[in-house]
């Protein structure tokens, strides 16, 4: 690992580049593409007084936005529309990109890098910016769905 990343502990992020990680297994994530992910960046960004969570922006294709969630938190919850859940839930198996903390790691970058392995992005102040920003209101009803 380099430095930065040692002195972190931040084990799933890899030392140089970028690399796919398996979700559900250190973390699950979302993705909302474009201009609105970059908004519920912002969003989250605020609400939480400038410590969200770890997430990465992508600079190509769709100009994705990945929030890393604790793992096993994204399975069973309704999210807004817009919102790609990636997690190792009901037989599926899903790979997310993690760049580097430092170093060339085009396309992806961090938005907010991540402060140590256990430090996530919280699931419910997500769903609930989310849902604020995309125009989904959630119930309890759906929670339990």
């Amino acid at each position: 690992m380099n430095t930065q990343n040692e002195r972190l502990c931040v084990d799933w992020v890899p030392e140089t580049g970028f690399q796919l990680r398996k979700a559900g297994v250190r973390f699950d994530a979302v993705r909302v593409d474009g201009a609105e992910g970059r908004r519920l960046a912002d969003m989250m960004d605020s609400i939480t007084a400038g410590d969200p969570g770890p997430i990465a922006t992508e600079s190509n294709r769709c100009r994705a936005v990945y929030f890393y969630l604790p793992a096993g938190s994204t399975a069973h919850r309704v999210w807004a529309p817009g919102v790609t859940r990636f997690n190792s839930g009901d037989g599926t198996v899903s790979y997310v990109p993690v760049p580097a903390l430092s170093g060339e790691t085009w396309p992806l970058f961090w938005y907010c890098p991540p402060s140590n392995s256990e430090r996530f992005v919280h699931p419910a102040i997500l769903r609930n910016a989310a849902a604020a920003l995309f125009g989904h209101p959630m119930s309890f009803a759906e929670e339990e769905s």
